[in-house]
């Protein structure tokens, strides 16, 4: 089909979410202090793995890396949407658009990875204890964290290329910010082709993902449950449930989103669910990591001690 004699919009307009005017000073607030909240909490993460010898551990690494990315992927999408709630719909160059949409689903991707590496750590700490060190060595860390952003941008590219190659008579976008299906439903041809190449070349990174994850904590059950005294099992199963948690709040709505065809799901569902993985989770990951972490508690308190001593010697 000649692609031609289609009027291409060098503007979308982000329709966001829909407040009345004594609701959208609240809703942005509020949005507002989550975000600033997401910053400080994974920043915290950061700073504390960095400064405390006792958090030098493949484990905190990585979550210190994944930190690092969720400060990024939730500063992809919340200043369009605090935009929105601001000043209602809200107009943005297609350049910018398509921008956003390849750096959020590099991020996402970036994400998916991190979580499986994330997985095999936990594996080779429980599974392989007497070799766990050597695997997993300063610069295998390096290399695997380096090889989940490689692999994540790589596999962006097909779904945001595909898009961005789609003619658009219409102009509104019916979400927060850009993402695949909203965007495919104002394209001025079909794009049921795009949306099964997007759900294969997604679902076949995630899903073989996922399942990854699912054998490797398989394997952890396995060899906890085998261990001797129900102390130990405890200390093993701890060391997961924090992990298991951001699994489970990351892939429930990213299956729900990505993972199917857009017509099968109301118009606007996808900007709620949105919320909870590109707003909620990156909010909650500090949260799950230190409230229910000891070892972190331990940390804040021997760093708290240094910076007291520091401030008493001058």
């Amino acid at each position: 089909m000649d692609h031609v004699n289609y009027t291409w919009s060098r503007t979308f307009i982000l329709a966001g979410f829909t407040t009345s005017g004594t609701l959208r000073p609240l809703a942005f607030l509020g949005t507002l202090c989550i975000y600033l909240l997401t910053l400080a909490g994974n920043l915290f993460i950061i700073v504390l793995v960095q400064s405390d010898s006792g958090l030098s551990t493949p484990m905190y690494f990585f979550i210190s890396v994944l930190s690092f990315l969720e400060i990024w992927y939730v500063s992809t999408t919340v200043p369009t949407l605090l935009h929105t709630l601001l000043h209602g719909h809200s107009p943005i160059p297609s350049a910018a658009c398509f921008t956003q949409l390849y750096v959020f689903h590099s991020l996402g991707m970036t994400e998916c990875y991190l979580l499986g590496v994330m997985a095999l750590d936990r594996y080779l700490a429980i599974c392989r204890p007497l070799h766990y060190h050597s695997l997993m060595s300063r610069q295998v860390q390096l290399w695997l964290a380096g090889a989940t952003w490689v692999a994540g941008f790589s596999a962006a590219l097909v779904p945001a290329g595909l898009t961005a190659s789609l003619p658009y008579c219409l102009k509104e976008i019916a979400h927060y910010f850009c993402d695949l299906a909203p965007l495919m439903r104002l394209a001025c041809v079909g794009s049921s082709w795009h949306a099964q190449v997007h759900g294969a070349v997604i679902g076949v990174a995630t899903g073989c993902n996922f399942l990854l994850i699912l054998g490797l904590y398989g394997n952890i059950l396995t060899a906890v449950l085998k261990l001797p005294s129900a102390a130990s099992r405890a200390k093993a199963f701890s060391t997961c449930s924090s992990h298991m948690t951001v699994v489970a709040l990351f892939y429930a709505s990213a299956f729900t989103v990505y993972v199917g065809s857009p017509q099968s799901r109301p118009e606007g569902t996808d900007k709620l669910i949105a919320l909870v993985y590109a707003l909620l989770t990156p909010f909650l990951n500090p949260i799950i990591y230190s409230l229910r972490n000891r070892e972190v508690k331990e940390a804040v308190k021997r760093v708290s001690d240094k910076i007291r001593t520091s401030l008493r010697d001058t």
